[in-house]
Protein backbone atom coordinates (compact mmCIF):
# COMPACT_ATOMS: atom_id res chain seq x y z
CA UNK A 1 0.00 0.00 0.00
CA UNK A 2 2.61 2.50 0.71
CA UNK A 3 4.12 2.13 -2.63
CA UNK A 4 0.87 2.88 -4.18
CA UNK A 5 1.10 5.99 -2.23
CA UNK A 6 3.94 7.28 -2.58
CA UNK A 7 3.32 6.58 -6.97
CA UNK A 8 0.26 8.50 -6.53
CA UNK A 9 2.01 11.56 -4.74
CA UNK A 10 4.14 12.09 -7.35
CA UNK A 11 2.53 11.04 -10.66
CA UNK A 12 3.49 12.26 -14.11
CA UNK A 13 0.67 13.94 -15.98
CA UNK A 14 2.23 11.44 -18.51
CA UNK A 15 0.47 8.91 -16.52
CA UNK A 16 -2.43 10.60 -15.70
CA UNK A 17 -3.22 10.86 -19.29
CA UNK A 18 -2.75 7.34 -20.14
CA UNK A 19 -5.15 6.50 -17.17
CA UNK A 20 -7.81 8.91 -19.07
CA UNK A 21 -7.23 7.52 -22.42
CA UNK A 22 -6.65 3.73 -21.53
CA UNK A 23 -9.81 3.46 -19.38
CA UNK A 24 -11.86 5.50 -22.61
CA UNK A 25 -10.24 2.66 -25.19
CA UNK A 26 -10.32 -0.09 -22.99
CA UNK A 27 -14.36 0.34 -22.41
CA UNK A 28 -15.16 1.54 -26.01
CA UNK A 29 -13.80 -1.74 -27.17
CA UNK A 30 -15.93 -3.74 -24.51
CA UNK A 31 -19.37 -2.12 -25.60
CA UNK A 32 -18.25 -3.51 -28.85
CA UNK A 33 -18.56 -7.42 -27.25
CA UNK A 34 -20.92 -7.06 -24.48
CA UNK A 35 -23.21 -3.88 -25.24
CA UNK A 36 -26.30 -3.58 -23.19
CA UNK A 37 -27.98 -1.41 -25.91
CA UNK A 38 -26.83 -1.82 -30.04
CA UNK A 39 -28.14 1.73 -30.28
CA UNK A 40 -27.60 2.61 -34.38
CA UNK A 41 -25.40 5.29 -34.17
CA UNK A 42 -21.73 6.18 -35.87
CA UNK A 43 -20.12 5.66 -32.85
CA UNK A 44 -16.81 8.48 -33.31
CA UNK A 45 -19.35 10.76 -34.74
CA UNK A 46 -21.29 10.52 -31.26
CA UNK A 47 -18.10 10.87 -29.68
CA UNK A 48 -17.06 13.92 -30.92
CA UNK A 49 -18.84 16.34 -28.36
CA UNK A 50 -18.51 14.20 -25.92
CA UNK A 51 -14.95 14.04 -26.06
CA UNK A 52 -14.57 17.87 -26.62
CA UNK A 53 -16.01 18.74 -23.29
CA UNK A 54 -13.69 15.76 -21.88
CA UNK A 55 -11.47 18.18 -23.11
CA UNK A 56 -12.62 21.02 -21.53
CA UNK A 57 -12.72 19.37 -18.44
CA UNK A 58 -9.09 18.12 -18.18
CA UNK A 59 -7.79 21.80 -19.47
CA UNK A 60 -9.84 22.89 -16.24
CA UNK A 61 -8.42 20.39 -14.19
CA UNK A 62 -4.91 20.94 -15.11
CA UNK A 63 -5.22 24.65 -15.27
CA UNK A 64 -6.51 24.72 -11.23
CA UNK A 65 -4.20 21.84 -10.16
CA UNK A 66 -1.61 24.55 -7.95
CA UNK A 67 -5.38 24.95 -5.94
CA UNK A 68 -5.55 21.34 -4.99
CA UNK A 69 -1.94 20.69 -4.50
CA UNK A 70 -2.06 23.76 -2.25
CA UNK A 71 -5.07 22.70 -0.20
CA UNK A 72 -3.63 19.53 -0.01
CA UNK A 73 -0.23 20.14 1.61
CA UNK A 74 -1.92 23.23 3.82
CA UNK A 75 -4.14 20.04 5.81
CA UNK A 76 -1.15 17.82 5.61
CA UNK A 77 1.32 20.47 6.95
CA UNK A 78 -1.65 21.64 10.03
CA UNK A 79 -2.94 17.93 10.25
CA UNK A 80 -6.02 19.18 9.53
CA UNK A 81 -9.39 17.48 8.25
CA UNK A 82 -11.39 14.65 9.22
CA UNK A 83 -9.04 11.44 8.59
CA UNK A 84 -6.25 13.89 10.14
CA UNK A 85 -9.00 13.30 13.75
CA UNK A 86 -9.16 10.17 13.79
CA UNK A 87 -6.76 8.08 15.81
CA UNK A 88 -3.56 6.30 14.37
CA UNK A 89 -4.78 3.13 12.02
CA UNK A 90 -3.36 1.42 9.02
CA UNK A 91 -2.10 2.78 5.78
CA UNK A 92 -4.57 0.62 3.94
CA UNK A 93 -7.71 1.85 6.24
CA UNK A 94 -6.69 5.81 6.34
CA UNK A 95 -6.52 5.73 2.40
CA UNK A 96 -9.99 3.88 1.92
CA UNK A 97 -11.14 6.15 4.12
CA UNK A 98 -10.07 9.61 2.42
CA UNK A 99 -11.43 8.70 -0.99
CA UNK A 100 -14.84 7.10 0.88
CA UNK A 101 -15.28 10.80 1.74
CA UNK A 102 -13.45 12.57 -1.36
CA UNK A 103 -15.80 10.64 -2.98
CA UNK A 104 -18.95 12.18 -0.91
CA UNK A 105 -17.91 15.66 -1.24
CA UNK A 106 -16.42 15.62 -4.90
CA UNK A 107 -19.48 12.66 -6.36
CA UNK A 108 -22.49 12.39 -4.71
CA UNK A 109 -22.64 15.67 -2.98
CA UNK A 110 -21.66 17.86 -6.17
CA UNK A 111 -24.22 15.61 -8.09
CA UNK A 112 -26.91 15.95 -5.32
CA UNK A 113 -26.60 19.43 -5.42
CA UNK A 114 -26.43 20.36 -9.01
CA UNK A 115 -29.80 18.45 -9.15
CA UNK A 116 -31.88 19.94 -6.72
CA UNK A 117 -30.31 23.69 -7.48
CA UNK A 118 -32.06 24.69 -10.62
CA UNK A 119 -29.23 26.85 -11.82
CA UNK A 120 -26.65 24.29 -11.65
CA UNK A 121 -29.05 21.55 -12.75
CA UNK A 122 -29.26 23.31 -16.52
CA UNK A 123 -25.95 23.30 -16.36
CA UNK A 124 -25.76 19.78 -15.78
CA UNK A 125 -28.31 19.33 -18.22
CA UNK A 126 -26.29 18.75 -20.97
CA UNK A 127 -24.30 15.79 -19.17
CA UNK A 128 -28.11 14.08 -19.04
CA UNK A 129 -29.19 15.08 -22.78
CA UNK A 130 -26.85 12.60 -24.45
CA UNK A 131 -29.13 9.97 -25.78
CA UNK A 132 -26.90 7.05 -26.30
CA UNK A 133 -25.04 6.32 -22.90
CA UNK A 134 -21.53 4.67 -23.59
CA UNK A 135 -18.28 5.51 -22.20
CA UNK A 136 -17.45 8.43 -23.89
CA UNK A 137 -20.21 9.99 -22.07
CA UNK A 138 -18.52 9.71 -18.72
CA UNK A 139 -17.18 13.51 -18.87
CA UNK A 140 -19.65 15.03 -21.21
CA UNK A 141 -19.79 18.09 -18.56
CA UNK A 142 -20.51 21.47 -19.52
CA UNK A 143 -17.19 23.93 -18.43
CA UNK A 144 -19.20 25.38 -15.77
CA UNK A 145 -20.22 22.58 -14.59
CA UNK A 146 -16.23 21.61 -14.23
CA UNK A 147 -15.68 24.30 -12.37
CA UNK A 148 -18.39 23.53 -9.93
CA UNK A 149 -17.59 19.78 -9.79
CA UNK A 150 -13.64 20.95 -9.01
CA UNK A 151 -15.11 23.26 -6.27
CA UNK A 152 -16.90 20.80 -4.38
CA UNK A 153 -13.49 18.41 -4.69
CA UNK A 154 -11.34 20.99 -3.05
CA UNK A 155 -14.03 21.35 -0.20
CA UNK A 156 -13.80 17.85 0.14
CA UNK A 157 -9.73 18.18 0.06
CA UNK A 158 -9.93 20.74 2.90
CA UNK A 159 -13.11 19.06 5.04
CA UNK A 160 -11.75 15.34 4.70
CA UNK A 161 -7.76 16.31 5.07
CA UNK A 162 -6.71 14.34 2.41
CA UNK A 163 -2.78 14.51 1.37
CA UNK A 164 -2.00 15.10 -2.36
CA UNK A 165 -1.54 11.55 -2.69
CA UNK A 166 -4.70 10.42 -2.06
CA UNK A 167 -6.33 13.63 -3.55
CA UNK A 168 -4.63 11.50 -7.17
CA UNK A 169 -5.79 8.44 -6.30
CA UNK A 170 -9.19 9.44 -5.92
CA UNK A 171 -9.04 11.20 -9.05
CA UNK A 172 -7.51 8.05 -11.20
CA UNK A 173 -10.57 6.04 -9.49
CA UNK A 174 -13.25 8.62 -10.21
CA UNK A 175 -12.38 8.91 -13.30
CA UNK A 176 -12.22 4.75 -14.11
CA UNK A 177 -15.32 3.78 -12.24
CA UNK A 178 -17.25 7.11 -14.06
CA UNK A 179 -16.15 5.52 -17.62
CA UNK A 180 -17.05 1.89 -16.05
CA UNK A 181 -20.76 3.32 -14.83
CA UNK A 182 -21.26 4.71 -18.51
CA UNK A 183 -20.11 2.56 -21.01
CA UNK A 184 -22.61 1.03 -23.21
CA UNK A 185 -21.95 -2.91 -21.85
CA UNK A 186 -24.24 -5.55 -20.17
CA UNK A 187 -23.25 -7.13 -16.87
CA UNK A 188 -24.84 -10.45 -15.72
CA UNK A 189 -27.82 -9.21 -13.52
CA UNK A 190 -26.95 -10.67 -10.32
CA UNK A 191 -23.35 -9.72 -10.64
CA UNK A 192 -24.47 -6.06 -11.48
CA UNK A 193 -27.07 -5.97 -8.43
CA UNK A 194 -24.10 -7.36 -6.16
CA UNK A 195 -21.77 -5.23 -7.17
CA UNK A 196 -24.38 -2.08 -6.77
CA UNK A 197 -24.07 -2.64 -2.70
CA UNK A 198 -20.57 -2.06 -2.37
CA UNK A 199 -20.24 0.34 -5.91
CA UNK A 200 -21.68 1.95 -8.53
CA UNK A 201 -22.10 -0.52 -11.49
CA UNK A 202 -23.37 0.13 -14.35
CA UNK A 203 -26.90 -0.62 -13.97
CA UNK A 204 -27.54 1.41 -10.81
CA UNK A 205 -25.66 4.59 -12.35
CA UNK A 206 -27.88 4.49 -15.66
CA UNK A 207 -31.07 4.58 -14.21
CA UNK A 208 -29.90 8.03 -13.32
CA UNK A 209 -29.98 8.57 -16.76
CA UNK A 210 -33.52 7.65 -17.29
CA UNK A 211 -35.38 10.56 -19.03
CA UNK A 212 -37.73 11.23 -16.70
CA UNK A 213 -38.20 11.45 -12.78
CA UNK A 214 -38.27 10.33 -10.10
CA UNK A 215 -35.27 7.86 -11.30
CA UNK A 216 -33.35 10.92 -13.06
CA UNK A 217 -32.95 12.27 -9.03
CA UNK A 218 -31.35 9.15 -7.76
CA UNK A 219 -28.38 7.30 -7.87
CA UNK A 220 -25.39 10.09 -7.64
CA UNK A 221 -22.94 8.65 -6.27
CA UNK A 222 -19.82 7.87 -8.55
CA UNK A 223 -17.76 4.75 -6.50
CA UNK A 224 -19.27 3.89 -3.53
CA UNK A 225 -22.95 3.21 -3.27
CA UNK A 226 -22.92 3.89 0.40
CA UNK A 227 -23.69 7.21 -0.19
CA UNK A 228 -27.12 6.45 -1.67
CA UNK A 229 -27.67 3.66 0.76
CA UNK A 230 -27.23 6.19 3.68
CA UNK A 231 -29.37 8.79 2.06
CA UNK A 232 -32.12 7.15 0.59
CA UNK A 233 -31.59 8.25 -3.17
CA UNK A 234 -30.97 4.72 -4.57
CA UNK A 235 -32.99 3.82 -6.72
CA UNK A 236 -33.89 0.75 -9.02
CA UNK A 237 -35.80 0.60 -12.67
CA UNK A 238 -35.09 -2.61 -15.16
CA UNK A 239 -32.46 -2.04 -17.91
CA UNK A 240 -34.88 -2.82 -20.65
CA UNK A 241 -37.40 0.13 -19.31
CA UNK A 242 -34.43 2.57 -19.44
CA UNK A 243 -34.86 5.65 -21.91
CA UNK A 244 -31.56 8.15 -22.17
CA UNK A 245 -32.06 11.64 -22.39
CA UNK A 246 -33.66 15.01 -20.81
CA UNK A 247 -37.59 14.93 -21.12
CA UNK A 248 -37.63 19.06 -21.53
CA UNK A 249 -34.87 19.15 -23.81
CA UNK A 250 -35.68 15.82 -26.56
CA UNK A 251 -34.53 17.32 -29.42
CA UNK A 252 -31.39 14.59 -30.14
CA UNK A 253 -29.63 16.42 -33.32
CA UNK A 254 -29.33 19.72 -30.77
CA UNK A 255 -28.12 17.54 -28.04
CA UNK A 256 -25.40 16.16 -30.26
CA UNK A 257 -24.38 19.74 -31.58
CA UNK A 258 -21.21 20.86 -29.71
CA UNK A 259 -22.37 25.10 -29.92
CA UNK A 260 -25.97 23.78 -28.88
CA UNK A 261 -25.01 22.33 -25.77
CA UNK A 262 -22.66 25.30 -24.86
CA UNK A 263 -25.71 27.38 -24.50
CA UNK A 264 -27.99 24.98 -23.63
CA UNK A 265 -27.70 26.07 -19.66
CA UNK A 266 -29.24 29.67 -20.53
CA UNK A 267 -31.84 28.25 -22.89
CA UNK A 268 -35.76 27.56 -21.79
CA UNK A 269 -36.97 24.44 -21.40
CA UNK A 270 -38.26 22.71 -24.53
CA UNK A 271 -41.71 21.58 -24.47
CA UNK A 272 -41.68 17.90 -23.19
CA UNK A 273 -42.84 16.07 -25.98
CA UNK A 274 -42.45 11.86 -26.61
CA UNK A 275 -40.15 10.76 -29.28
CA UNK A 276 -40.66 7.89 -31.22
CA UNK A 277 -38.49 5.86 -28.79
CA UNK A 278 -39.41 7.08 -25.86
CA UNK A 279 -41.99 5.02 -23.43
CA UNK A 280 -42.97 5.83 -19.84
Amino acid sequence: MESIINYFETIPSLHRSLILVGGLTFFWFLESGVPLFKFKYIKWKHALPNLFFTFTTIIINFALAFLLIGVADWVKANNFGIINWLPEMPLWLYAFIGVLFLDFFGAYLAHYVEHKVKPLWMVHLVHHTDHKVDTTTANRHHPIESLIRFGFTLLGVFVVGTPIALVMLYQAMSLIFTQFTHANIRLPKGLDKALSYFIISPDMHKTHHHYRLPYTDSNYGNIFSIWDRIFGTYMYLDREKLVYGVDVFPDEVKNSDIKHLLKQPFLPYEKATLSTNLED
